[in-house]
This record gives C-alpha cells, structure tokens and sequence, in this order.
C-alpha cells in the first residue's frame, strides 16, 4: 500500500472515531440530564410511584436515604391531646408516629393539665414544653420523629383539613389507605395538614410496640417536675436507711465488712394500687364483659401477694401509688409483711410537692418515683401500670436481657392481679414484638416475662 492509500485510510478512522466520541458524549449527557429530572421529580416524597403501586418508604429507608430524617418544612398539625396522663403519652406518640409515616414534622400539640373526661370545655390546656423537654425530644428522637413551633410556619401555603373517620365502617385498613392518600399529590403540597376530629388516643393504631417505646424514651421531663421526683424518692430513700440502720449496726458488729447506712443506697417497691372505687366498678363489668377473673384485686390480695416478692426481713419502704381518695384510708396502710413499710404521699410528708402542680403533673411525679423504683409492682390492665412497665422492660432491653421469668434481673417488675409463683404476684416484661400497643393499653392484658 502506498503513502497516499495510508493517509486516506488514517483520516477515514479518524472521522469515524471523532463521530464515535460525539455520539457517546449526547448519550451521557442525555442520561444525566433526565436522571437530574427524576430526582427533582422525587426530592422530598416519602412515597415513589412505580407500575402503579404506592411505596411507602419506612422510616428505616428514609433515616438511610438522607440525614435530615424527617422533613421540616412539612408539617402535620393534631388536637389537643387530652385525659389522664398515660393515655396522652399515647396519644402523643400515636401523633409523632403519624407525623413520621408522612414524613412530616408534628407541630407541638397541647397537652390537658386537668381531667375531664366528658366536660371538654372545662379541659385546661398545657403546653407540651411546660411538661417535657423539647429540645431534649428533638435531640432524642432526631431522624426518627421531630417535632416544631408554630413560629417555624412560613404560611406560604393554605391549610388542608384533614377528616379522621369514625364509626365501624371506618376499619383499620381503610384508616391507613386514607394517610396514604394523604402523603401525596395535591394533599401532600400544603405546609401544613391539619387533622379534625376525635384525638390522636381513639385513632386506629398502625405501630409497633417498638415505635412506641422509642417515642417514649425521648419524653424527658422539664427539670422543675423532675427535681420535685427527685425530692421525693430522696425522701423514700431516706427512711429506708433509717429504718435499716438498727439492724445494718447490729450486723456490722459481727462482719467488719458491712456497709454502713450513711452510704448504703435504701432499695424501695413502689405499687401502683388500683383500689380506689371508680376503678372497682369500672375492673368488674371489664371481668364480666370479656370472661376474665384476674383484672380485679382487692386490698388484701395486693398486700399478701407483695409481701410474697420480698424473702428477706430486712426493712423496706413500700410506696403506694393511690388516688387521692384513699389518703385518708388507714387500711391500706395495715396488714403488711414484717419489714415492709407501706407509705403513701400524705404520711411521706410529700402530699405538699403534689399540691402545688394540676392533675397531669402530679401523675408525671407518681410515674417517675414509679419507674426509679427497684421493684414495681402494678395492675396489668392499668395504662399507668403498663407505661411504666414498658419503660422498665425498654432499660432491660438495653442491657440485652429479654425475659425475666428464671434470673433476678435489675428493674423488676410484677402484675399483683395474676398469681405467680409463690402466691406472690405475676413477673412481668413488655412483649416489645407486638406489631400494635393495643396489647397494653387500657383494659388489655398483656404478661410475658
């Protein structure tokens, strides 16, 4: 082949290869044009349609997806959050859960500080900050749940109304296809969604027992309701080391060894006893209604059956949880183990502390002296009961420890309306796989250990 046949040859592939390189060039950017389409299309939905089906991203694949979590210029707006407490953390919860399955931010809702159970226009709202942490929640809780302030609306946007059904035609399954229509399309563009009608307690629950607990753990009280527990578990742990002090004196002659009770830390039970009339009547048609014997308990058996928890004699304090309409009833004050000591606020010298505060915080103190103690003891068919249970079981948890039936685990806790071992009462744990909290919720029954 010649010079001239060589150069024609080189510049015939050189053309084509130039053209090659042209061609590859438009399809990249081609595909990065339309990719950079599709993501703008997408940013910030938690739900992506493909062949037709409705993904809703869990909250796993949305923590995964991007660090901000939740988003926070989307908002979910509830109604007052109302009844006793435990039931508004509930319903508090049920809300931050709903906010999350719309990847929106819950604006703080009003909690109710008095208890009015049908005089709703008596109710007497609180803010939710008054009673818990919010920046200690938010912090908590980040990329899970978030809560906002009404001053973070830029109100650029109406508000959408959103009505909760009601009724036996509203099932539970049309309930989520309903928040599922919601998290898109034109719904999905307004700042805020406000949801009308009956609170977040009576809603359908969708959640796990985890979600729940998780929600929990991020409910730290303001520190002017925490320092009035702290006074009083101080006090209880107070008496307590005096009350062992004899007999830690009398030990310690003969082992050198024994602690002494100026640092000896005095362990107490606390019980949460439902005893008190109202709940009486309502435990009884709850017996007679669902065929069960063992919701009821009366003072008595609580008291025997507690006794049967504790093997040795050395003196221990026994807080009694109770309404205020058996403080001046002596006789739940009587008939106790020897080396128990039964005392209930009013002859702990701290029924001054509850006073000062409405209903809901008073509850916020019984809970956490609850919940610090190193035994509880409660009803399993009690909201209070079972929250405080849930948290205790929540600490366990954390520690690995998953049943309580056969080791002496710290944190114990026990159901006195079941029999256990002993004639003592029932050791109980959360059973943290139920895929809903209406396991432990009010007048359900849930024991497991």
């Amino acid at each position: 082949m010649d010079l001239s046949s060589k150069s024609k040859l080189s510049r015939l592939i050189g053309c084509q290869l130039t053209s090659l390189t042209y061609i590859c060039l438009a399809l990249v950017t081609m595909v990065l044009f339309l990719r950079a389409v599709l993501l703008h299309s997408f940013s910030g939905y938690g739900v992506i349609e493909w062949n037709n089906l409705d993904l809703i991203l869990s909250h796993s694949l949305l923590l995964n997806s991007h660090d901000e979590g939740i988003r926070r210029d989307k908002y979910l707006e509830v109604p007052q959050i109302v009844w006793g407490l435990n039931n508004q953390k509930i319903a508090f919860a049920r809300a931050c859960l709903t906010a999350r399955m719309l990847n929106r931010t819950l604006l703080m809702p009003s909690l109710s500080a008095s208890l009015f159970y049908k005089e709703i226009d008596r109710l007497q709202p609180i803010s939710f900050d008054k009673v818990f942490q919010f920046d200690k929640f938010n912090s908590l809780c980040k990329g899970f749940v978030q809560l906002g302030r009404y001053s973070d609306l830029k109100n650029q946007t109406g508000i959408y109304d959103l009505q909760k059904g009601s009724g036996r035609k509203w099932t539970v399954e049309r309930d989520m296809e309903h928040l599922k229509q919601s998290s898109r399309g034109h719904v999905d563009e307004h700042e805020v969604i406000r949801i009308v009608g009956k609170n977040p307690f009576l809603w359908h629950d969708h959640w796990p027992v985890e979600d729940y607990a998780r929600v929990f753990e991020c409910l730290v009280l303001v520190d002017e309701i925490s320092k009035e527990a702290d006074k009083v578990v101080s006090k209880i742990r107070q008496l307590g080391k005096k009350h062992r002090s004899k007999t830690e004196m009398i030990q310690s002659d003969f082992d050198a060894n024994t602690e002494s009770s100026s640092t000896a830390t005095a362990p107490y039970i606390a019980v949460h006893m439902r005893v008190e009339i109202d709940w009486m009547i309502h435990c009884k048609k709850l017996e007679q209604r669902s065929g069960v014997n063992q919701i009821c308990s009366s003072k008595q058996e609580i008291i025997e059956r507690v006794g049967n928890i504790v093997s040795s004699e050395s003196p221990t304090v026994v807080y009694l949880a109770v309404a205020d309409s058996l403080l001046n009833d002596s006789s739940i004050l009587s008939g106790w183990k020897k080396g128990l000591l039964p005392f209930e606020k009013k002859k702990l010298g701290v029924d001054g502390i509850y006073k000062k505060h409405p209903y809901l915080i008073q509850s916020a103190i019984d809970y956490e002296v609850c919940s610090r103690a190193d035994i509880f003891v409660g009803n399993s068919f009690s909201t209070f009961s079972s929250l405080v249970v849930l948290e205790r079981t929540q600490k366990m948890k954390r520690m690995g420890i998953t049943r309580s039936c056969d080791i002496d685990v710290r944190w114990p806790s026990y159901a006195y309306n079941i029999l256990g071992e002993s004639n003592g009462p029932q050791k109980w744990m959360t059973n943290m796989s139920d895929s809903t909290l209406q396991a432990i919720s009010y007048g359900s029954n849930a024991i497991t250990c």
